[in-house]
């Protein structure tokens, strides 16, 4: 099967700087795929080159198969894209800008008018006569999703979808993007790890302009992800703290607000058998021992450390 976006060892440079350092990437084709960075570590970039707002100045980035530099045209007709800053124009409705986006595609009558009604229905829109001066931003970021898909692309481009937005403005925009899954690619760059965990099967990290690790969510938590063990016991005591903090096997040992220990682990059979140990040798109930669930922000902060 085609990917539907491949990059192989893109390279971008302005002067002295490198926003892109040799990056490789697969996006499955029907894959809501999370482009995941610090701020500058080369999104917006990689962006600009998939849909030949810039060129590379080393390797190849494909979309469908088609090279981005090569085939421009035929890339833009197959995509959609969202910057980071939609520019709408405020003095039309919704209504009327999907209209013109259409038009530009060369879509009119009848096909033109079932677009634009079902991407209304699918933003939350319909029916809203406001003109998109008076939207709020999460209106505005849904319209331009929806401009973004008046063409019917098979991969859609979003830069930071939701960014600026609060948190009901987030949900609202996410939903909407988990609301395409199967419908076409969806790949879009953000720093917000929440939202990736929210909407996307697959993801890739990108630091420093280079790709340091791209799976699905799920294998790439169990593939990079730290582990961690949450202890309760029935009374608090700095000496059991200071015990599992001296082990081989604990990296780190912290206090959670619920009053738990939560110990970082190298060697979870190991702190399982030596716990319950410690526990009992301060005279203090266990009331539970457990694996905490590695998260997304884990796995990013073991690669990207402090470099975000």
């Amino acid at each position: 099967m085609t990917a539907a976006i491949e990059l192989q060892g893109l390279t971008k440079s302005f002067k002295t700087v490198r926003a892109l350092d040799r990056a490789d990437l697969t996006v499955p084709e029907g894959s809501v795929y999370g482009f995941l960075g610090p701020n500058g570590a080369g999104k917006t970039t990689t962006l600009r080159i998939l849909t030949g707002l810039a060129r590379p100045s080393g390797g190849t980035a494909r979309v469908l198969g088609r090279d981005v530099t090569a085939q421009t045209g035929e890339v833009r007709s197959m995509i959609g894209f969202l910057p980071d800053v939609p520019g709408l124009y405020p003095w039309m409705t919704g209504e009327e800008l999907l209209r013109l986006a259409g038009r530009l595609f060369g879509l009119s009558g009848g096909t033109l008018e079932a677009r634009v009604g079902a991407l209304l229905d699918l933003a939350g829109l319909a029916g809203v006569r406001t003109r998109i001066g008076g939207y709020s931003r999460g209106m505005k970021q849904r319209l331009g999703i929806a401009q973004a898909l008046i063409n019917a692309p098979r991969v859609l481009l979003l830069d930071e979808p939701t960014s600026a937005l609060d948190p009901i403005g987030r949900k609202e925009v996410l939903d909407m993007i988990s609301s395409l899954a199967g419908r076409t690619t969806v790949f879009f760059s953000t720093h917000i790890l929440s939202d990736v965990e929210r909407v996307c099967d697959t993801v890739a990290i990108l630091n420093r302009g280079r790709v340091v690790a791209q799976a699905p969510v799920d294998e790439l938590k169990a593939r990079y992800g730290v582990h961690k063990m949450a202890v309760s016991v029935t009374a608090q005591t700095d000496q059991l703290a200071e015990e599992l903090d001296k082990a081989p096997w604990a990296a780190a040992v912290e206090r959670a607000e619920d009053g738990r220990l939560v110990i970082t682990v190298s060697d979870v059979d190991a702190a399982r058998v030596a716990i319950p140990k410690a526990v009992s040798k301060w005279n203090v109930g266990l009331r539970s021992l457990e694996a905490v669930e590695v998260s997304l922000e884990d796995v990013f902060v073991e690669l990207v450390g402090g470099d975000g």
